[in-house]
């Protein structure tokens, strides 16, 4: 049984999972590969799939599945699994620390201070607390969100096709009347056909002036040339993101010379401690699958 380590993982990993076969991280052995772990760099394509004749398992640690091909690899037989939970309150602190960080003006501040400027009276907060947040999904990161919002004082409300009720967040029928009541937005949705840039334009208009955009989901959901018009004419006030169509952007992605967009490089499931819960479901699902064989 060869274990593929496909991508980053926590250190500790690649020790615990020699007790299930011989483990490597060397690329060359994919057609070798019984098991491959990966990340969101690795693609696992058709020809990716053709290329791993011995391939069973595929384990993202993370929870988004649309760099593997799920359709091919059901035909081939070979199972894929994420580890859904792991990531949610990695994801949800970063989500917040950049719902936070727009309105209390830290990161204009910071850079001011650094220019030696002293910008006390031009740099004007405003408060989550009485705001509504609406958020586009609600599962596992989105109620992670969603708890700390009402901590802050915060409405909640929620648009989710799949999800018929919450414990923290009113549900909206519809994701337009959803995004017309809202102040702050934060997107929480996987990247498949239906959400493929469905923060357009027409999405757009349906917000309020000035809204606040928090995207921690996926990049190629929302149309970037539709939101840096928005950003230039102030219809969205900020666009705060940690993800984007590839990892880095193209040089000339057009919301890397947007005006107020706040962003960070898919910092979100990255923290010490996620890793390690990633690390561990993914060695339960591995055990488990083995175990069955």
């Amino acid at each position: 049984m060869l274990i593929l380590i496909s991508d980053p993982f926590d250190d500790a990993l690649p020790g615990q999972l020699e007790a299930l076969g011989e483990v490597t991280t060397d690329k060359d052995r994919i057609p070798e590969a019984d098991v491959i772990l990966i990340r969101s760099k690795t693609k696992v394509t058709r020809e990716y799939i053709d290329n791993a004749p011995n391939l069973k398992l595929v384990v993202r640690g993370g929870v988004g599945l649309d760099n593997v091909d799920l359709k091919y690899a059901a035909e081939k037989g070979i199972k894929v699994s994420n580890t859904p939970t792991a990531s949610s309150i990695a994801v949800a602190e970063l989500a917040f620390a950049l719902m936070l960080s727009v309105p209390n003006n830290i990161v204009v501040g910071h850079n001011t201070m650094k220019d030696g400027k002293w910008e006390k009276k031009q740099l004007k907060r405003t408060e989550l607390h009485s705001k509504t947040l609406g958020l586009i999904g609600i599962g596992n990161i989105a109620t992670e969100v969603a708890k700390r919002a009402a901590a802050f004082g915060m409405t909640v409300t929620a648009f989710d096709p799949f999800v018929d009720s919450s414990d923290h967040a009113e549900m909206i029928d519809s994701l337009d009347a959803m995004v017309a009541g809202a102040d702050y937005i934060s997107m929480h949705v996987p990247l498949i056909d239906g959400t493929k840039e469905m923060i357009n334009a027409d999405m757009i208009g349906k917000m309020k002036d000035g809204v606040i955009f928090v995207n921690t989901g996926r990049g190629g959901c929302v149309h970037a040339d539709d939101m840096k018009s928005a950003l230039e004419s102030g219809k969205v006030r900020c666009y705060a993101t940690d993800v984007w169509p590839s990892d880095p952007p193209a040089e000339d992605y057009p919301l890397l010379s947007a005006p107020n967009v706040q962003m960070t490089p898919h910092l979100g499931a990255s923290s010490k401690e996620n890793l390690g819960r990633v690390a561990a479901e993914t060695l339960a699902i591995v055990t488990d699958f083995i175990g069955g064989l």
